[in-house]
């Protein structure tokens, strides 16, 4: 399945007292992740909202396994998991510059139709671009 990988620089107001960044912070590196991989796909989470379709995360587990802290430049691969159908699930592995894991997680996120609040099979633009 389709993989992308970003980079990102750890900002000092990511970590805490210790000097590692909180781990709550994962969660906002897995969905720069994923924007960017839709993004790269070609597909923006504005014009899926424009167009009636929201993606709401419904499952998230992370796995910690070492730290980042201020300044480190981590890796974060975003990788496809399946064809989605009404649920789109992505697996990550967020490393350092040595190449050593620091987390691996997983969410499953959820195809919406704004106007009735319910899940829908995700829109075929999006399938046919996964297909190509």
């Amino acid at each position: 399945m389709k993989i992308d990988e970003i980079q990102i620089r750890v900002r000092y107001g990511e970590t805490d007292q210790m000097g590692v960044v909180y781990h709550g912070n994962y969660a906002l590196y897995l969905e720069m992740g994923r924007i960017e991989w839709l993004r790269k796909l070609g597909i923006s989470y504005k014009s899926m909202e424009e167009n009636g379709v929201m993606l709401p995360v419904v499952s998230l587990s992370i796995n910690y396994k070492k730290s980042a802290g201020y300044d480190d430049v981590i890796n974060v691969k975003t990788q496809l998991k399946n064809t989605p159908t009404a649920k789109i699930e992505f697996d990550y592995e967020i490393t350092n510059n040595k190449g050593e894991i620091l987390t691996t997680a997983s969410t499953i996120l959820v195809f919406v139709d704004m106007k009735t609040n319910k899940p829908i099979k995700a829109p075929q633009y999006i399938l046919d671009l996964i297909e190509i």
